[in-house]
């Protein structure tokens, strides 16, 4: 379920084969089996109502969820820039030595930071990720070493600072890894063929069946992909743009 929620165009492809199999189903096997008489079809419409409202309760919960964390990437990218564009001024407080390694180590920082966002393929992933902890590991070193040779208040500030930027980095991962859970998938997809076998056992004329049965599969599966496009934070279309990111590499003078 992972690996489809990760491709929303291939979710979506499944989900509409899913959906309209159990509409067939409704139609061919129970509507043909055990037809409904008239008697039935209010009590029937009652628990059709139902289910078709419970499902559209759950879609609304899970793409609030994937919407909230989209929200929440979209913020920690801003809180990024912010800290390494603020890591860059207070690096001029160091020693001249320090402040231009400092200085050289986090324009390479904040393009690693920038690929992050933009990149789909999982080996370039892995060594934006190597790249990202090696330089973390270097700049905070040369602060360790600049502080242990010069403990100040001003020498402490872009220690603080330091702390922030690394803190920040944990903060976007941690945010990029907080998906929609597989049960809250699970569930919405197996509410979904329920309300689509209903629809098509319900079905009064067997001559339109044919045309209308499909705007249910249709609906449900192009809600589940608009929803696994926005909580795939890396394959799908509605993506974090770096934006602030980008911005303060173009005010760092080169």
């Amino acid at each position: 379920m992972t690996e489809l929620t990760n491709h929303p165009l291939f979710f979506f492809v499944v989900s509409m084969v899913l959906m309209s199999l159990s509409a067939w189903f409704g139609v061919a096997r129970l509507r043909r089996n055990k037809p409904l008489d008239d008697d039935a079809r209010e009590d029937f419409g009652v628990v059709q109502s139902a289910t078709l409202t419970l499902l559209a309760l759950v879609i609304g919960f899970s793409l609030s969820m994937a919407v909230g964390r989209y929200d929440q990437r979209k913020n920690y990218e801003e809180e990024e820039a912010n800290a390494i564009g603020t890591e860059y001024l207070r690096a001029s407080l160091l020693p001249d030595s320090g402040a231009a390694t400092v200085r050289s180590l986090l324009v390479k920082y904040l393009e690693q930071r920038i690929r992050f966002y933009q990149v789909t393929d999982s080996q370039q992933l892995a060594e934006i990720n190597s790249t990202t902890s090696e330089l973390q590991n270097q700049m905070w070193m040369e602060l360790s070493n600049t502080a242990a040779a010069q403990p100040n208040p001003v020498t402490a500030l872009a220690v603080a600072g330091m702390n922030d930027v690394i803190n920040t980095q944990g903060y976007t991962q941690a945010a990029w890894w907080n998906r929609i859970p597989l049960s809250a998938w699970t569930l919405m997809i197996l509410i979904g063929m329920l309300c689509n076998v209903l629809v098509g056992y319900g079905a009064r004329s067997p001559a339109p069946r044919k045309r209308f049965l499909l705007i249910m599969p249709l609906v449900v599966s192009l809600s589940v992909m608009l929803i696994a496009d926005i909580d795939s934070p890396r394959n799908g279309i509605i993506r974090v743009v770096p934006q602030n990111l980008i911005s303060t590499a173009q005010s760092i003078p080169k």
